[in-house]
């Protein structure tokens, strides 16, 4: 039996002091990863849920359980990614938390059919699985400050604030299982209680001091979220492909849904990956805060896309209650709202407006109005995605001629500045 000290593959339980946030080659780690691959679940859960209630028409419903949905996965995620940037040191203590926070995703994604199911009806919310996933996550979260706080007196304030003000916010959700009030009061009441979440943060980092988190770190484990989340564009294409094959046998039609499902997937993420996070985050790591908490926006768009797809497979199937262009309209306002995030977010890191922006802007929103405008003519739902996907693919063609140029200009004022 060895006797030597720990070294980095071996995994006992080691202080929790902030790692350096100027660390050569800081990378995503395995266990990262696999955490990860949890939320595949959840997404799809959450899209394959609102796809059926858009394609008989719930919109409401339909945005309503969405938007609670995404709420509880991307910020228990964003909150532990932030903690790790900062604090990992993958001893046993950390990876049980991990496999704690993977437990909570998948007991959210088994609530979701409840959840959404509830809203449509419009009697009660039904969030007790899901709420309950959550707080277990959260419960993850609050041990391991509550380690930080013990380890490391730099942080010990911070992390002390943390814990506190995450626990009593768990006390609000769990507080909101056992009240039925009628659906617009709990709309009120969860606002609040997502309101008060995304001031942790800033309260407890402006507070307490900020905590050592890695900026190329942090991009990269966004970056990857993002690629997870274009699994439901990929996911929702294979339905509609599938739709499309059932209904008619492979035709021309199949293929367009494949090509244009394929290329959505492809032109979001080129497109996602002309922003210099990193490299801005590493100068200005203020601007953390709203990159941050905008990218739930992001996160939420691409995988409502997804779902835009999956109503698309329902309206070709014939088993959905909307038109053509009504389910094309489930994936031309996702896409849109990508790109108005996307374009917005990029300001804000910069702290600049590039006139380019808005003409690329205005182009892509041309492209998703003439396929909307073509499906409401006659023409099929098919090449109606293919326009779709003209959008994305402007703004690249935009940033590959001229734009990276802007971008370098840009890029040195911000990082100068």
């Amino acid at each position: 039996m060895s006797t030597t000290s720990p070294t980095e593959w071996e995994h006992r339980l080691r202080r929790m002091v902030g790692r350096d946030p100027h660390e050569p080659h800081r990378a995503a780690s395995p266990l990262e990863l696999l955490y990860d691959l949890t939320l595949v679940v959840a997404f799809s859960q959450a899209g394959s849920q609102m796809a059926h209630l858009l394609s008989i028409g719930h919109y409401g419903a339909a945005v309503g359980a969405f938007a609670f949905a995404m709420f509880a996965i991307c910020w228990a995620w964003i909150n532990f990614s932030w903690l790790a940037s900062a604090f990992d040191n993958d001893d046993v203590f950390f990876r049980i938390a991990t496999m704690v926070q993977m437990m909570g995703v998948l007991i959210m994604a088994l609530g979701m059919p409840a959840l959404f199911s509830s809203i449509e009806e419009g009697a009660h919310v039904d969030n007790v699985v899901v709420v309950a996933g959550y707080v277990v996550m959260r419960l993850s979260t609050i041990a391991l400050w509550l380690r930080v706080a013990h380890d490391n007196p730099e942080h010990r304030t911070t992390a002390r604030l943390y814990a506190v003000l995450i626990a009593i916010a768990q006390a609000y959700w769990i507080v909101l299982i056992f009240v039925n009030p009628p659906i617009p009061v709990m709309v009120g009441l969860t606002a609040v209680a997502a309101i008060f979440e995304m001031l942790v943060p800033v309260i407890a980092e402006r507070v307490g001091g900020g905590t050592p988190w890695h900026p190329h770190h942090i991009a990269e484990r966004y970056s990857l979220l993002i690629i997870i989340t274009l699994g439901e564009v990929v996911l929702g294409t294979i339905i509609a492909i599938s739709a499309v094959v059932e209904e008619q046998g492979w035709s021309a039609e199949a293929g367009a849904v494949a090509f244009g499902g394929t290329a959505l997937a492809f032109a979001l993420w080129w497109l996602y990956f002309t922003m210099p996070s990193a490299e801005v985050l590493a100068v200005h790591r203020q601007r953390g805060f709203l990159w941050g908490y905008g990218h739930m926006i992001l996160f939420a768009s691409v995988a409502a896309a997804g779902a835009g797809l999956h109503v698309a497979a329902y309206s070709i199937e014939g088993v959905a209650t909307i038109d053509h262009t009504a389910a094309l309209l489930t994936l031309v306002i996702p896409v849109g709202i990508f790109l108005s995030a996307l374009f917005l977010l990029y300001g804000l890191l910069l702290r600049q407006v590039d006139t380019l922006h808005i003409g690329l802007f205005i182009g892509a929103v041309i492209a998703l109005a003439a396929a909307v405008t073509l499906v409401a003519a006659g023409v099929d739902i098919a090449i109606g995605i293919i326009v779709v996907v003209l959008a994305p693919v402007i703004v690249i063609v935009g940033y590959e001629t001229v734009g990276h140029r802007h971008q370098a200009d840009h890029l040195a004022k911000a990082l100068g500045s």
